[in-house]
């Protein structure tokens, strides 16, 4: 299945349910609904309002956004909305001869680091497969990458994210042609276009096909689905990380009575405040009207809701998206009241919540078939649009449930030095801004962008912005990522101490050396001492896990054979010697007084079975392992 025919179906989907307004009935909570924008329709009478349709808050608080195939060619365009709803073409697709420029670009856009959009086509392009593309505010459009309906795939229908920690940009395209099923595309920046790009992961259907555009969750990795594919072509969720190692968690398998977990899952999960990661799918269910689900960071999948139709919707098309209270938002394309769909809300444990039923005002007035995902905006409020029919129906709306304006981070985690990128509102006032209570220097760039330097001492958490008249919240915590600096030394014995120097240590909640955990005190923030472990592994760099997230030693540490006693304490040549200590793994070399024993075994880590050999003398066993040589602190005496 791939989504040009899921989105044919939608639409006339949307059709034919226009004729059932008013059919059914549920009440739903107050809240303000208000429609901004009527989207026009062309010469076919679609509005290009579709599928995915991503929107993102830009620098200057305004919402951008795409239209799919709107414009006197049919090519889609990118706009500018104020939250009031004025609305501001920026760009028309296909301005350019054989539609170098791209056309259709259904995904959306999503905001880099660097104040631009990016966004995707899902035609056009010099290739004729698609584009990659990076866009202005002011609507400057420039080409980053073509498709060739290859290796990498083609006709990408969401826009790519940038990494947190590298930058680079990470995205999906789409099944295309028999034996195509969709990739995971990385793009690198470069000073001049193209960018690099590399694929770490070519779907081959067992594990996916047609991939929704995954979340990068706060351990790094990303965290996605797909719309069919895996062992029942229902769709899964999996994990990869940004080399493409990927884990299948879970393959859904329908609606039937005893495995109702849903089918065709849709739209980009997302991560909560537990840790765990929500999303939707379509179809399925206990209905197969689909369903809400969760799956934590480990695999662990939970079904939390199956749609009914009534009075909780039906066909929750768009996904998720974390609201600043800590619950999540979405619509359904159909269902609730007069079964032209409806926005809702649904906790962390699954309880689902009619915000607002479309098609409550007389010849739906206010629309229908919602079917873009939500965006909250630091104001509070969310925007979103419906998609309508051929009848009209189709509208840009703002849903006010009385959440309090926030701040919204661009990038949420960093180094201490690093510059943090903060959205919002009323920054011309601002009067200081804290990490989890750790003051850092501002600049208020506008009254709705600001950035600031994390500082030393900063702690994971809340990031608040102070003004003169009160002080805004960030709607997630910013992640304090430690660094280590350097180590007392490079190699040490099972036991023995090691002291960690670097930065953001305060938050510390595990200290790794040799792939086990280790005994740690924190000394301050800038310093650790850890004690090395039993069966700590040699040649691996030390880890320090904090609140943030982890950071690695900048080599490896070696872990030095340990012996602690051996039996007996004499002998002659031939005696069998038990030898005992830590860190024998990988033993290369045992001698008595300098004299290499040619018969040894290693039995475990921690002892070592060894045959005095011809020629040695009376002096200390030493043992050899590619940690290093430790020697014991008494002496094996040879006797005669």
């Amino acid at each position: 299945m791939n989504f040009a025919g899921t989105f044919s179906f939608n639409r006339l989907l949307a059709v034919s349910v226009f004729a059932l307004a008013g059919f059914f009935a549920v009440s739903a909570s107050a809240q303000t609904y208000t429609k901004l924008y009527t989207w026009p329709e062309d010469t076919r009478n679609d509005t290009g309002i579709g599928l995915a349709g991503l929107m993102t808050q830009g620098r200057d608080g305004n919402i951008y956004g795409t239209v799919g195939d709107d414009n006197t060619n049919a090519a889609g365009s990118a706009f500018k909305m104020t939250p009031s709803g004025t609305f501001t073409r920026i760009y028309s697709f296909c301005s350019l001869a054989k539609c170098a420029d791209g056309s259709q670009p259904w995904g959306g856009l999503s905001l880099g680091k660097d104040g631009n959009l990016y966004g995707t086509t899902m035609w056009g392009g010099s290739l004729s497969s698609g584009t990659v593309f990076k866009l202005t505010p002011a609507g400057a459009l420039t080409t980053v990458w073509n498709f060739d309906n290859g290796t990498d795939g083609g006709a990408p229908w969401y826009p790519p994210l940038q990494n947190l920690v590298d930058g680079d940009f990470y995205g999906v395209s789409n099944t295309q042609y028999s034996g195509d099923y969709g990739a995971f595309y990385k793009l690198v920046p470069t000073t001049t276009p193209p960018y690099k790009e590399s694929v770490p992961i070519n779907f081959n259907y067992t594990d996916g096909n047609d991939p929704n555009l995954p979340t990068q969750g706060t351990d790094g990795n990303f965290y996605g689905s797909t719309l069919s594919g895996g062992t029942k072509g229902l769709g899964l969720i999996y994990k990869t990380t940004a080399s493409g190692v990927e884990t299948i968690f879970h393959n859904f398998t329908g609606y039937a009575t005893s495995n109702a977990d849903g089918a065709y899952p849709i739209g980009v999960m997302v991560e909560g405040n537990d840790g765990a990661y929500y999303g939707v799918t379509w179809q399925g269910g206990s209905s197969n009207l689909g369903t809400v689900f969760k799956v934590a960071s480990n695999g662990t999948y939970t079904l939390l809701h199956s749609f009914t139709g009534h009075p909780d919707g039906a066909y929750p098309r768009s996904g998720l998206i974390l609201g600043s209270d800590g619950n999540f938002y979405g619509t359904t394309l159909n269902g609730g009241t007069a079964n032209d769909g409806a926005i809702y809300k649904v906790t962390p444990s699954g309880q689902v919540t009619i915000l607002y039923n479309l098609c409550s005002q007389s010849g739906c007035a206010d629309g229908f078939s919602p079917v873009i995902p939500l965006l909250q905006h630091t104001n509070g409020k969310f925007y979103g649009s419906t998609s309508g029919n051929s009848l009209g129906g189709s509208y840009f709306y703002s849903l006010d449930v009385g959440l309090a304006p926030f701040v919204k981070m661009v990038n949420w985690g960093g180094k201490v030095g690093n510059t943090v990128e903060l959205l919002g509102q009323g920054f011309t006032g601002t009067t200081g801004v804290s990490f989890n209570g750790v003051a850092g220097t501002f600049k208020n760039v506008s009254d709705t962008y600001l950035t600031v330097v994390v500082p030393a001492g900063a702690l994971t958490g809340t990031v608040t912005v102070t003004t003169f008249t009160g002080s805004m919240a960030s709607n997630r915590a910013f992640l304090v990522l430690p660094t280590i600096i350097s180590l007392s030394s490079s190699s040490g014995t099972v036991g023995s101490k090691v002291t960690i120097t670097g930065m953001s240590f305060t938050q510390t909640i595990k200290v790794t050396i040799g792939g086990k955990s280790a005994p740690f005190t924190v000394n301050s923030d800038t310093q650790v001492t850890a004690a090395v472990p039993p069966s700590a592994l040699t040649g691996q760099k030390i880890t320090i896990t904090t609140a943030g997230g982890p950071a690695s030693s900048p080599g490896t540490f070696a872990v030095v054979p340990l012996i602690t006693g051996f039996s007996p304490l004499s002998g002659p040549v031939g005696t069998s010697v038990t030898i005992n200590g830590y860190s024998f793994t990988g033993t290369t070399q045992i001698t008595f007084g300098g004299v290499p024993a040619t018969s040894y075994a290693v039995i475990n880590d921690k002892q070592v079975d060894a045959l005095v050999p011809t020629g040695a003398v009376t002096g200390p066993i030493c043992i050899t392992t590619p940690g290093g040589t430790g020697c014991s602190t008494t002496s094996f005496t040879v006797t005669h």
